[in-house]
Formats: C-alpha cells, structure tokens, sequence
C-alpha cells in the first residue's frame, strides 16, 4: 500500500477547514448528542477520529510549516490509514519518525518510505533485519548517539554487505544549577561531543551520516498554561524562552560543523515536536520538524498558550449503573499514559460537558464513576465520551478507529493493534 493513496480524501488549502457548523456542533452540549447518536447502535467501548476536526488540525499544522517539510511521528498516530490520509494531505508533510526497529521495518514493507528511526536500535537481529531491508531499497535511518552504538551497527552492516544511512541525536535539554530542564535522552550536547563519532561515520565503509535530530522536548511537550496554576506557568514560559537560545545556537554549530568542516551534505536537520513547531521552524539550520500529537489533539496539549488544535480523537465508555442521583459509573476506562504518574495522565471525560472523574477513583480499570450535574438527561446504557491525555497510546486498548464525518461513520480502520501488531 503507497503511502501517497490516502483511504479518504483530505483537503490540502492552507487555511483552517472551512467546515458546516453542525459537524461537529460547536456547543458542547450539542456534541454530546450527536456523538450518542451516531454512535447509538456501537458497542462500547470504541475509539473514534472525528475526522472534521483531524482535518482541521492537519490543515492548521500544514499552515504553520513555513518553509520546513513536517514529519509525523508514527507513535502519536498508529494506524496506518491515518499515516496515509496526513501524507496525502499536503506535500509539507513528508516522511514517518517511527518509535522501534521492528515498526519501521513494518511499514516499509507497506510501502511507506523516508523511515527515521527515533530512538536507538541495540538488538543486533533488529539492525541486521534493517540491513537485508536495505539490500532491498528500503530506506531507514537508525538512530545513534555514541561510538559504542556506530561501531556495533557497523559490524551488523558489514556482516550483511550493507550501507547504513545514520542519524545522531543531539540532546537539547537545557541542564540548570539544582534543575534539568528537558528530557534525558542522548549524551551528545556540543561540536565536541560530536566530532569523534562525525570523524568514524566518515571513513566508514558501512556507513553514512545523513543528519541529526534534536528534540526540545521541554518546549513541545511540557504545558505552559495550566488553569489555576499561574505563577508555574510564568516560570515555565521563561524557561523556554531560555533554553529557545541556547537550543538555536548549539544545533547551527553543530550543523556548521558537520556541513563545513566534515564536509558531509547531510540531508536531515529534524526538530521539534507539536508544542514547538511555531519556533523550530525559525532555526535556518533546521530542514524538518516532527509532528504527532497535534493531529488527535489530546488533554496534555489542551495547556500551551501559543496553539491549540481540535480534541480529533476520542473513545466512548458505557454508563452501567448509578450510584447516586448525579454519580453515573461506567464500565471500564482507565487508560493512563506513560510518563511521571500525575493527575495530567489520567484519561479525562470529555463530553457531557461538566462531566468529572471521582477524586478518590479516578478512571478505574474496570469501573469508572462519573460525577455529572448537568442540564442533560444520562440514562443506563448512554456513552460518556473520554479523551486520552497522550494521543497514540489510545490506539494500544483498540483494533480499530470509528472514522465520523459530517455527520456519518464513513470507515472503520485498523491500529497498529488492530494490525496485529504490538511494536512496545
């Protein structure tokens, strides 16, 4: 399956979609009823992409690209219908960060092609599954930030009588006196850090250095406008207007380096994430920004003050019982995200509006209560709709994804899962 056939059609403009206000309603309460509706006769629970509203942020993304071409992150996605409809939409759009080895090999064998891997590949039937795939014209960039991971996939490569194309991953935390603000991900910060591994690349026979990534995850992943937490949000926002510097100065050396002095014409200069496309995209050095969450729009990007998509995805739980005249419990529900354990990765309700977890159960494995006192009338049997704090890990508790437009179910497509495939 070609990467360039979406399964349905996407507008291309430019400009935000231009949708009838009913699809979906605008008021909230409105939604609610139009989504238990449509989805009367569905048995729960059931993942879903309003694809008005996935448009829409597909659209939004492509318009604040710039002049750089935007990759999607295959983690935040997980399906391949929707991998294929981004694709299709724009010709910003180019290109798949894929979050494992074996996924990558995956698609490729679909027919996606410009495969970056965004993580580090040890397992050595792993990289020589990479280096067959390769002997094939399949493409795929692994991931490295030390001498130690070169040398061992150099051996696997020459094993194989293969040529790898390498990425290295330049850590864009920004370290302060009692605090590291950013991610902890490579060892590889500075020129210097760099040279020695730029310097084996290059005499290498089994290698090729075809670009560097750096992620700010600090900046495109952590909230900046939380309700009732201002004082957080100022500290925050200065932060990130800090590490802004000090991440566009030290990505330009090392790409200076690489392209002047090595003298290597690396093709990839990858950046960013959702919540720092509208300032990676103002690096001169930087060629691509990644791009996933944005697309399903899930509750941990609902706090950034620069940007806001559309909540695109959703999944629906079944009232079964109700304790009290405004508790409503459901069956199932608890679908938390990875990360630090916090009240942020906690699926939230989304539609009634008003509708809230319990404080002392949360959204529970098998029961979730939902505290409600609003105007609409909830009976046994109606879905309360839930959103996921982190967009593709929604796609690991479904086969498949309800596709809702314009007021229909136009298709039902597989995940990953659905797939049968589990790549973490």
């Amino acid at each position: 399956m070609s990467q360039n056939k979406a399964s349905i059609s996407v507008m291309a403009s430019q400009e935000p979609v231009s949708r009838p206000p009913n699809y979906p309603p605008q008021n909230l309460d409105a939604r609610y009823e139009y989504y238990r509706e449509l989805f009367r006769d569905r048995a729960r629970p059931f993942a879903f992409i309003d694809l008005d509203l996935f448009d829409d942020n597909i659209v939004r993304i492509a318009s604040q690209a710039g002049d750089k071409h935007i990759r999607l992150a295959s983690k935040s996605l997980r399906s391949r219908a929707l991998l294929q409809r981004v694709l299709a939409a724009n010709a910003c759009f180019q290109g798949i960060m894929c979050f494992t080895a074996r996924e990558a090999l995956y698609l490729a064998e679909q027919g996606f092609t410009d495969l970056l891997l965004g993580y580090p590949t040890w397992q050595e039937h792993d990289i020589a599954a990479i280096a067959q795939a390769s002997l094939q014209d399949k493409r795929i960039v692994l991931m490295v930030d030390s001498l130690e991971q070169i040398k061992h996939t150099e051996r696997i490569a020459q094993q194989h009588q293969a040529h790898l194309p390498l990425c290295l991953d330049i850590d864009m935390s920004l370290p302060l006196p009692g605090l590291h603000f950013g991610v902890r991900r490579s060892p590889l910060r500075t020129v210097e850090d760099v040279r020695p591994l730029v310097d084996y690349i290059k005499k290498s026979d089994h290698l090729t250095l075809d670009g560097i990534m750096g992620y700010e995850a600090q900046i495109a992943g952590l909230g900046d406008a939380f309700a009732g937490q201002g004082p957080k949000n100022v500290i925050v926002r200065l932060l990130k207007r800090r590490s802004l510097s000090d991440i566009t100065q030290r990505r330009a050396a090392i790409v200076k380096f690489i392209r002047e002095e090595a003298q290597l014409p690396i093709r990839i200069v990858n950046g960013g994430g959702t919540g720092s496309l509208h300032t990676t995209k103002q690096e001169a050095a930087v060629t691509e920004v990644t791009v996933g969450s944005g697309f399903y729009s899930p509750t941990l990007f609902d706090n950034f003050h620069a940007f806001r998509y559309q909540p695109a995805a959703g999944y629906a739980i079944e009232i079964v019982r109700q304790p009290r005249s405004h508790i409503y419990t459901c069956q199932g529900g608890g679908y938390t995200a990875s990360g630090a354990v916090g009240a942020d990765k906690q699926a939230q309700p989304y539609l009634p509006q008003g509708t809230k977890l319990d404080a002392l159960e949360g959204a529970g494995e098998v029961q979730t209560p939902i505290h409600y006192q609003g105007k609409l009338d909830l009976h046994l049997g109606d879905p309360i709709f839930m959103r996921h704090a982190k967009a593709g890990e929604l796609c690991e508790r479904f086969t498949h994804l309800l596709l809702v437009q314009a007021g229909a179910i136009v298709d039902e497509v597989p995940t990953y899962r659905g797939d049968g495939q589990c790549f973490l």
